[in-house]
């Protein structure tokens, strides 16, 4: 299968990041909506996440009717996020398509820019890559 790094965000605005590992999931500036209800309380959408996996598809009913979604999980602690809607059957929700879910009981606001290490090494003149340095084990 191989090995796969975890992706940074960098954003002036911030990022957000899972509650267990930090791993960063998803940019402030691509947060749609703090309207949403999760399994364990309040939800955000969001229209790009990063470092996750997502289980099989499954129908559920929600209260906005029946969709078809995948759990997500984080890729490296395996916490799950939330999920992604893979399909809406009602025309009024079909701007869920493609989107995701994370649950604000399991994310945190993480740095969205360089660490300060890494900002160091960058105006010393070394590049820095996520496929040359990650903090996975």
């Amino acid at each position: 299968m191989g090995y796969t790094y975890r992706r940074y965000i960098r954003s002036e605005s911030g990022a957000f990041g899972c509650v267990n590992c930090k791993t960063h999931l998803a940019a402030l500036e691509d947060l749609e909506s703090h309207a949403f209800q999760g399994q364990t309380g309040r939800a955000l959408l969001f229209r790009s996440v990063l470092n996750y996996t997502l289980s099989k598809a499954e129908e559920r009913g929600m209260t906005t009717g029946v969709h078809t979604v995948a759990d997500l999980e984080c890729r490296r602690c395996k916490l799950q996020l939330g999920w992604k809607y893979l399909y809406a059957y009602d025309e009024s929700q079909k701007y869920k398509e493609g989107k995701y879910i994370l649950e604000k009981a399991r994310i945190v606001k993480v740095d969205g820019g360089l660490s300060r290490r890494r900002t160091q090494l960058f105006s010393n003149g070394v590049v820095y890559s996520d496929d040359q340095a990650s903090d996975d084990d």
